[in-house]
C-alpha cells in the first residue's frame, strides 16, 4: 500500500474513532437522560398515589358527614313534629282556661 492510502486509512481510522467518541458521550447522555425519566416516572406515581389516598380520605369523610347531617335532618323533622303537637296542646290548655275564665266571670256578675 502507498504512503497516500496509508495516509487515507489513518484518517478513516481518526474520524471513525472520533465518531465512536461522539457516540459513546450520546450514549451516556441518552442512559442518563431515561435515568432521570425513569426517576421523574417514579415521583410522579408516588405523587399520584398520594393524591388518590387523599381523594379517597376526602370521600370517607364526605360520606361520614353525609350520614351526620341525614341524622340531624331527621332530629329536626322529630322537633318540628313535637313542636307542632305542642303548639296544638298549648291551643287546646289556653282555650280551656279561656272557658273557665268566662264562666267565672259569669258567676261573678250574676
Amino acid at each position: 500500500m502507498s504512503e497516500n492510502g496509508m495516509d487515507e486509512v489513518r484518517q478513516r481510522l481518526a474520524a471513525l474513532e472520533a465518531e465512536v467518541d461522539r457516540l459513546r458521550e450520546e450514549s451516556a447522555q441518552t442512559r442518563a437522560l431515561a435515568a432521570m425519566a425513569d426517576r421523574d416516572t417514579a415521583e410522579m406515581r408516588t405523587a399520584l398515589r398520594a393524591h388518590t389516598q387523599v381523594l379517597n380520605a376526602l370521600r370517607e369523610t364526605q360520606l361520614e358527614q353525609g350520614q351526620a347531617i341525614q341524622g340531624l335532618a331527621q332530629a329536626v323533622g322529630v322537633l318540628v313534629a313535637g313542636q307542632s303537637e305542642h303548639s296544638r296542646i298549648l291551643e287546646s290548655v289556653v282555650s280551656g282556661q279561656t272557658a273557665i275564665l268566662e264562666e267565672l266571670r259569669r258567676r261573678n256578675q250574676g
